[in-house]
């Protein structure tokens, strides 16, 4: 897509002019004929546009608040094949959910109150993760989910389930890699998390026996970074060992 190619070359620091600019471009992505295609590389190609433009105008949005929310819808549908490495766009969307957490473009989710579409980015997220995202689809995917929790001023239940679901031990359908993302995410949080996490596991009609270690210390507010870890907490470098060991990566 030549639109494409050229919006990647465009420097955030543009000057208001080249913006004014590319606005007839910007008018056309969004229009249904394209962001509702039946071609999914389609959409995938409009989407990748349309990342570089929240790119390019950050941190200011690019579109008023209705057209926004249909830009995210599309944008999110996106993450859904990340655990696809053979699919022909899949390069487009690894660059789409870099962009995002980059730009940290999804807080603008949180202003417009689009919860039940923060839930279901989580979803893809931790459903898509593979072994093969080291490099950056998996640290963007936890950057992206960290700043989302930072930035809520409410946690709701909602928003916790996928990746409580992902740390509780009898679910044996979780693959490893999608465990450690939940693990990190929860402890690099665990701040934010700590008023509202018990709370959460309560709703759920469960305990905190039903997950691994990291849920209780969150709770207990006994995580560590790997520069303060000690024998009475539980975090990051628990983590890398799991890996070690063989428990996130096989």
């Amino acid at each position: 897509m030549k639109v494409e190619k050229l919006l990647s070359k465009v420097d955030r620091s543009s000057k208001r002019s080249m913006i004014d600019a590319l606005r007839p471009s910007m008018r056309a992505l969004i229009k249904d004929g394209l962001s509702k295609h039946s071609d999914v590389d389609v959409k995938v190609a409009v989407a990748s546009c349309i990342s570089e433009i929240t790119r390019i105008t950050a941190p200011d949005a690019p579109y008023d608040d209705n057209q926004i929310r249909d830009v995210f819808k599309l944008i999110v549908s996106t993450f859904e094949g990340l655990g696809d490495q053979s699919s022909r766009s899949y390069a487009k969307r690894a660059s789409i959910l870099e962009t995002a957490s980059k730009v940290r473009s999804c807080v603008i989710m949180l202003d417009l109150e689009c919860d039940a579409l923060i839930v279901e980015m989580f979803e893809h997220f931790l459903k898509s993760v593979r072994d093969y995202h080291l490099d950056s689809v998996f640290p963007s995917m936890g950057s992206i989910m960290v700043l989302v929790i930072e930035e809520s001023e409410e946690i709701p239940v909602e928003m916790l389930k996928p990746l409580l679901a992902r740390v509780k031990k009898d679910n044996t359908d979780v693959l490893p890699i999608a465990r450690n993302l939940s693990e990190r995410v929860l402890v690099k949080s665990a701040e934010r998390l700590k008023p509202y996490l018990l709370l959460a596991v309560t709703a759920l009609g469960e305990s905190l026996d039903t997950y691994t270690k990291v849920v209780s210390a969150v709770c207990k507010g006994t995580t560590a970074t790997n520069e303060n870890n000690d024998e009475n907490t539980y975090g990051l470098q628990e983590i890398e060992k799991k890996c070690l060991q063989g428990y996130c990566l096989r």
